[in-house]
């Protein structure tokens, strides 16, 4: 599977943005998808997930209720709605893929597959 994640850019506190991930290959609808950040000097945190169905979501405690993590699997493609962004929030997001084995997959190691990232800069 390869991922590419677009949609980054610089936004000031309080706006939005929507991040996309898209896929190759036909078993996308197979991988639990999520996203996370890595901001400088900091280590890579998870974000949010979703199942392969898009039935179930997960969401780090530091953006519930302001994220929102969807996928299209038509379109091999997920997406985070990010809504109230703070400059905390400025980081590298990354997309990636599971295949499956961890029920709520929220640590970089659950993931097999990468995307390169795309960068959000939050100004206050």
């Amino acid at each position: 599977v390869q991922l590419q994640a677009c949609g980054g850019g610089l936004v000031q506190a309080g706006g939005s943005l929507r991040l996309s991930c898209a896929a190759s290959g036909r078993t996308f609808s197979m991988y639990t998808m999520g996203w996370f950040r890595q901001a400088p000097g900091k280590e890579r945190e998870f974000v949010s997930a979703v199942s392969a169905s898009g039935s179930r979501s997960y969401y780090a405690d530091s953006v519930k209720g302001r994220f929102t993590i969807s996928r299209d699997n038509a379109k091999n493609t997920v997406y985070l709605q990010m809504n109230s962004l703070k400059p905390e929030d400025t980081a590298v997001y990354y997309c990636a893929a599971d295949p499956g084995r961890v029920v709520v997959p929220t640590a970089p190691l659950d993931y097999d597959y990468w995307g390169r990232g795309t960068l959000v800069t939050v100004s206050s």
